[in-house]
C-alpha cells in the first residue's frame, strides 16, 4: 500500500496534509516525516498563518543527505469548535540546500531569503480537522457526504415505512371485509337453523295430534 506524500526538488513530506483529531480543551498533534532525497544538506523552516495556535518542533533544521527527520506540530487546546469543522490555517515549509562549509548548527539569517540568489523551494500544507466521533476520523467533507447519505437513507426509510403502513392498512381492510362476510354467513345460518327447528316442531305436533285423533276415532264406543 502506497502512502501519499508531497515533495519538491529537495524533500518529500508524509503525510501531505496536517490532520488533527479535534477535541475541545485538548491538545493534539500531527507528525510530519520530512525526507531529504538529495546528496546535499537541506535546510528547512516551518511557517504557519496561525502561529499562536500551533507549536512546531523543530521549526527549523538541517537534514543530512538521504536522511529524514520528524516535525511534530501540536494544536493548542481550543475553547470552541470551528464553523462546520473547517480550518483555513496553512503551513509553509521552505527548503534550500547548504554549502559544504556552512555551519549547520548556526544557520545564517538569509538562509531562506530568495533575494540571496540561492535556490529556495516552498511547500504548502493545509490543515484538516478530524471528527473525534469516528475512530478513523471524518473530515468536514466526509461529514457533508455522511449527512447527504443519511438524508438519502432517511428518505428511503420513510418511503419504505409509508409503503409498509399502506400495505398494513390494505390488509386490515381486507380482514375487516372477511370478518363482516363471516358474520353475515353466521347470521344467515342461525336464521335457517331456527326456521328448520320450528318447522320440525310444528310437524311433530301435527303428527302427534293426527295420531291422537285417529286413535280416538278408532276406539269402540263405550256401553
Amino acid at each position: 500500500m502506497t502512502t501519499a506524500s508531497i515533495g519538491n526538488s529537495f524533500i518529500t513530506i508524509n503525510p501531505p496534509e496536517l490532520r488533527f483529531q479535534f477535541e475541545l480543551e485538548q491538545q493534539t498533534f500531527c507528525d510530519l516525516k520530512v525526507s531529504n532525497k538529495t546528496e546535499y544538506f537541506v535546510a528547512f523552516k516551518v511557517k504557519t498563518t496561525s502561529p499562536k495556535k500551533y507549536f512546531v518542533r523543530p521549526n527549523t533544521g538541517v537534514i543530512h543527505p538521504w536522511d529524514s527527520c520528524i516535525i511534530r506540530v501540536t494544536l493548542q487546546a481550543q475553547q470552541e469548535y470551528p464553523p462546520n469543522m473547517q480550518c483555513k490555517d496553512k503551513f509553509l515549509i521552505q527548503t534550500t540546500t547548504l554549502d559544504s562549509n556552512t555551519d549547520v548548527d548556526d544557520l545564517p539569517p538569509d538562509t531562506f531569503n530568495k533575494d540571496s540568489g540561492k535556490l529556495t523551494e516552498e511547500l504548502k500544507l493545509r490543515v484538516v480537522y478530524v471528527s473525534p466521533n469516528s475512530p478513523q476520523g471524518s473530515t468536514s467533507d466526509d461529514t457533508k457526504y455522511s449527512a447527504q447519505k443519511l438524508d438519502t437513507y432517511s428518505s428511503q426509510t420513510l418511503q419504505q415505512l409509508k409503503e409498509e403502513i399502506d400495505a398494513a392498512a390494505r390488509e386490515t381492510r381486507q380482514l375487516q371485509q372477511e370478518l363482516d362476510m363471516l358474520k353475515r354467513r353466521r347470521n344467515s345460518r342461525s336464521d335457517s337453523g331456527f326456521s328448520f327447528t320450528f318447522a320440525m316442531f310444528v310437524g311433530l305436533i301435527g303428527i302427534l295430534f293426527g295420531f291422537l285423533l285417529k286413535l280416538s276415532l278408532s276406539s269402540p264406543p263405550t256401553q
